[in-house]
């Protein structure tokens, strides 16, 4: 089965950012209820890819109204649709993130978000006993060229208790662990953007389940479960 993106999610996209108020979606409510149903068809096909090869519990997409209480900017909607996969906790870690938006401006991301204060911990732990396993991960020319190098904010020094030193602290000051990867409009257009992007989310795997057993664990190796 062939889904494709439909052209006119990102028109849509493009008129609300020109006329972002409530007068014009209102009067073109009908339209993007139209393109939301072809969208969480979507997310929904892309959710079924990922039980083919993970265990996924839960899809969320995100509505198309933004929060503006503590905004500057005061908008009403989001110019884009964004949907989250999450794995089965808590023996899995990790999750997925499409992001679809017009004027290039589309992505895919994985990783840890925001890991709990315990969660972080552990993580940085782990990294300042033995970086060499995630290194091996990361570096590998296969993983490497879908999903390049970790983004995400990170600390300007070591967090406390942490040799500012360590060979490992480009690692252990990371508040996010966090994978991203770029797309064009005609990327997302293409025949083959959904199954482009099910390859790219496999290919995350080996990060997953070195994480999840980092978080599943103690120091010592043995299940916290």
């Amino acid at each position: 089965m062939n889904v494709i993106v439909p052209k006119a999610a990102l028109d849509f996209f493009k008129k609300l950012k020109q006329n972002n108020n409530r007068d014009w979606f209102n009067e073109h409510k009908k339209e993007f209820k139209i393109v939301e149903a072809e969208v969480k068809g979507i997310y929904n096909f892309i959710f079924d890819n990922l039980n083919s090869h993970d265990d996924v519990d839960k899809l969320k997409l995100f509505r198309i109204y933004r929060d503006v209480r503590f905004s500057k900017d005061k908008t009403p909607y989001k110019t884009h649709f964004g949907g989250s996969f999450h794995r089965t906790k808590p023996k899995l870690r990790g999750g997925y993130y499409l992001h679809l938006a017009p004027d290039n401006e589309s992505f895919i991301a994985t990783g840890f978000w925001e890991p709990n204060k315990d969660d972080l911990l552990r993580i940085r732990r782990e990294f300042e006993m033995d970086d060499a396993e995630i290194r091996k991960i990361i570096s590998h020319k296969s993983f490497k060229n879908i999903w390049g190098e970790f983004v995400g904010s990170e600390l300007k020094t070591a967090p406390r208790d942490f040799d500012k030193d360590h060979k490992a602290i480009d690692l252990i000051k990371k508040k996010q662990y966090i994978f991203t990867k770029k797309y064009t409009d005609k990327d997302v257009l293409d025949n083959g953007f959904i199954k482009e992007v099910n390859k790219s989310f496999k290919a995350i795997r080996p990060y997953f389940d070195y994480m999840s057993d980092v978080l599943t664990t103690n120091l010592n190796g043995e299940s916290i479960l």
